[in-house]
């Protein structure tokens, strides 16, 4: 059904306000697009979300979907021409079933606050990206985010049942389902998952809780370098272990915490690993049977409570913060086979070197998905040979069998290269898809595909 709210700027929620423009230009990519969108409208409804869609299409005037603005990927910059679509007061808990194990909420919920939520029921919601204070539910779906425990329980689309989506004429469909189990037609929900915007505005999800564990114990060791880090963590998985978080840092990132005030470095590299549920500890003995030998005598420390739990989990969590600290920063995403994850930490840092790029790298180990941060000094643009360094660690992950990106999306920043990963007929069938669902190309045009 389209909306009867025929003229969006009748909204409550619309603004041309400069202040508020210029607030809703930038994600956290810091890709800048040279000027600010011509409207905002902070939805307060469904309703009135599909009342700017269909004005969107009758008028063909570009939509940015945004919810926190913490996306890495340029995918929510917004410039003139173009709707900001704020979703950040769609924020209701919905509805959560401790029978059945799900949530029901909207997209401009705060991760963390649905974890919370779960949480009193002896739930949780499982995906946790660096970002799960801050960042939304509905921000989640549109680039498929990860996280820490994406080693053991998967990434958004893992999570999601079922989504309320305002298709780009303001028709609204809901897809998926209740049930953990499913397969009556296509599988509109994994589409949608992961597609950044572009296909139609996520407004609601059930999304699949999981059990708190009933334990958990974290190890953490130090390593001369990363590379050492890196074997390490593929032993681990090579041992058939399955923790729930397993996580490197190499020098660049432990000296900037420092500098920030965290705690001072014991070795070249960090690797934090978390197991979970009864068998936690015994788990944790046998990923220290594994990583010791490795990181030699001294070198490895199991938390002895929640509380030093946290404080060596924080210390992961600080890694983004104290670099984009030193100046700007351009985070990648790329993902390779776990297997090859030393050989892929070993090629960035020869890139490093060769472009004299400074190139912090930090990585969720346990699923293969690094994130090498370009550390550029302050003032410096995105020039050529930022983009040049940038291209040769895709390359390098394109060549090791790996992914442009893991879990932050294609957005603007990596279109140029999708080609390289994906060919030129799947990227083809992909835009008539999008066509389909979108024919007057409104919805965030120019990112993702």
């Amino acid at each position: 059904m389209t909306s009867t709210l025929t003229d969006p700027a009748m909204l409550p929620g619309w603004t041309t306000d400069p202040a508020a423009r210029a607030a809703a230009r930038l994600d956290r990519s810091g890709f800048d697009p040279g000027s600010d969108p011509d409207a905002v409208v902070v939805a307060g409804s469904v309703d009135e979300v599909a009342a700017v869609l269909a004005h969107a299409t009758a008028t063909g005037t570009p939509v940015v979907v945004r919810g926190a603005g913490s996306g890495l990927s340029g995918g929510a910059v917004a410039g003139a021409g173009s709707i900001v679509l704020d979703l950040s007061g769609l924020d209701r808990i919905v509805e959560i079933s401790p029978a059945d194990e799900y949530a029901v909420v909207e997209a401009g919920v705060i991760t963390a606050d649905l974890d919370a939520a779960a949480a009193a029921h002896g739930l949780r919601y499982a995906p946790d990206p660096a970002s799960l204070a801050i960042s939304t539910i509905g921000g989640n779906i549109a680039t498929n985010a990860g996280g820490l425990r994406c080693a053991k329980y998967g990434v958004t689309r893992d999570s999601v049942l079922g989504l309320d989506v305002v298709l780009a004429d303001g028709r609204r469909i809901a897809t998926g389902r209740r049930t953990v189990k499913g397969v009556a037609g296509y599988d509109l929900t994994g589409l949608f998952v992961g597609s950044e915007g572009t296909l139609g505005v996520v407004v609601g999800a059930t999304l699949r809780l999981r059990p708190a564990p009933v334990a958990t114990a974290t190890l953490a060791a130090w390593f001369d370098g990363i590379g050492t880090a890196a074997a390490a963590a593929a032993a681990i998985t090579a041992a058939r272990l399955q923790p729930s978080v397993a996580e490197l840092l190499d020098t660049a990132c432990l000296t900037a915490i420092a500098e920030a005030g965290g705690p001072a470095p014991r070795g070249g590299a960090f690797l934090l690993v978390q197991t979970d549920g009864f068998g936690a500890d015994a788990e944790i003995d046998a990923v220290r049977a594994v990583v010791e030998p490795l990181a030699g005598p001294g070198s490895v420390e199991v938390a002895a409570d929640p509380a030093g739990a946290e404080e060596l989990l924080a210390t992961r969590r600080a890694g983004l913060p104290a670099l984009e600290r030193l100046g700007r920063v351009l985070v990648e995403d790329v993902a390779v086979p776990r297997s090859r994850l030393a050989e892929a930490v070993g090629a960035i840092a020869a890139i490093a070197d060769r472009t004299g790029i400074r190139i912090a790298t930090m990585a969720h180990a346990g699923d293969g998905n690094l994130h090498p941060i370009l550390v550029l000094e302050p003032g410096r643009e995105l020039d050529e040979q930022v983009w040049a360094c940038a291209g040769e660690v895709f390359t390098t992950a394109l060549r090791l069998g790996g992914t442009l990106t893991g879990e932050h999306g294609v957005g603007l920043l990596k279109r140029r290269w999708l080609r390289d990963e994906l060919g030129d007929d799947v990227v083809d069938l992909q835009q008539q898809l999008r066509a389909v669902l979108d024919p007057r190309g409104v919805l965030n045009p120019g990112k993702a595909i």
